[in-house]
This record gives C-alpha cells, structure tokens and sequence, in this order.
C-alpha cells in the first residue's frame, strides 16, 4: 500500500492522487435537478449526496466551482435529489457532461414550471427547499431541507467505484 501525505496544493499530480484515493470510496449516483429562471432546468450529476439530518429532514450535495450551472443553483427555490438505478448509466451520463442535450428524451408537454424535474424510474427523489449553502474550497456543499421523497420498492443502485461504474451482485449483509 502507497502512503502518501496531502496538503493544499496546485500540484496536479498531487490533485489526481488525492482523487484516486477519495475513488476507493463507493458511492452512489445522483442527479440534482431544479427549475431555471430561463431556459432549460439544471441538471448536473453527482456522487457527494448525503444524509444530514432525521429532524428536521436534511441532506447536502457538492457542486464544483466551476459548473456551468452553478450561479443558477445558489438561486433556485427548490432541487431534487435523484437516486438513479443500476440501468441508468446513460441518464448518469447524459447529466454529467457540461453541454449537450440533457433533455432531449423528455416530451416537450413535460415543460417545467417552478418544480424541479423528477426522473423516471430513479430509486428514491428527494423535493427540497434550500436550507444553507457552505463555502468547500473548490465545491460549493448545499443543504436541503426535503419536503417531499418517493421511493421505489425494488430495483438497485447505481454504483461508482474506482472511477467506473459498477452494480450490486444482489447479495445483502443482514441490516444493523
């Protein structure tokens, strides 16, 4: 096993050890969706959604500085949360890329109003309001206070581990 020690630093080599490291954590996928003043929502995936709180119901995402989306979402009054499936690789994708067409597959009498859009089949989404915003270095960490989740009763996560995706082989550890 490598040792390595990690200080702030510029060094880019130094940023994709840190990074390497922070990828033997697995994690869910995410898609954080919320209404747009003008022009198409926001759309953005993530893997840095967490819990934060039972009472009152919180959980927080990050957003890299800089995200093309990022001025739009310090402003919106409401964002979900979408826990995306083991099939949805390619929503994951699609989400994740800057530019490009993020909503193309939706029906255009599907516009949004000021709701954030919810997707098909995602495991679990969370409506929230925002809650509080944190400074995180390169990231900005955003707090959401949930007003509303559905879940699915079956299906599995999308995982990604070690800079790729991956899927549960259906095994469960009994429950704590």
């Amino acid at each position: 096993m490598k040792d390595s020690i990690v200080r702030a630093s510029g060094d880019p080599e130094v940023q994709r050890q840190f990074r390497s490291a922070l990828s033997m954590f697995a994690t869910g996928v995410a898609v954080i969706t919320a209404p747009r003043r003008e022009g198409a929502p926001i759309g953005m995936t993530v893997a840095s959604f967490n819990s934060v709180s039972l009472d009152p119901p919180l959980i927080l995402f990050s957003v890299d500085r800089r995200s093309l989306s990022l001025a739009d979402l310090c402003v919106a009054g409401s964002f979900a949360v979408n826990v995306l499936e083991e099939s949805q690789q390619d929503m994951s994708n699609r989400f994740a890329k800057a530019n490009g067409d993020k909503w193309g597959w939706r029906d255009a009498a599907t516009e949004p109003g000021d709701e954030p859009v919810l997707l098909p089949d995602a495991l679990a989404t969370f409506e929230c309001e925002p809650y509080a915003q944190y400074d995180g270095g390169d990231h900005v960490i955003f707090v959401g206070r949930v007003t509303r989740h559905r879940m699915r009763s079956q299906g599995r996560p999308l995982v990604f581990f070690g800079g790729r995706y991956h899927t549960l082989n259906g095994v469960h550890a009994a429950s704590a």
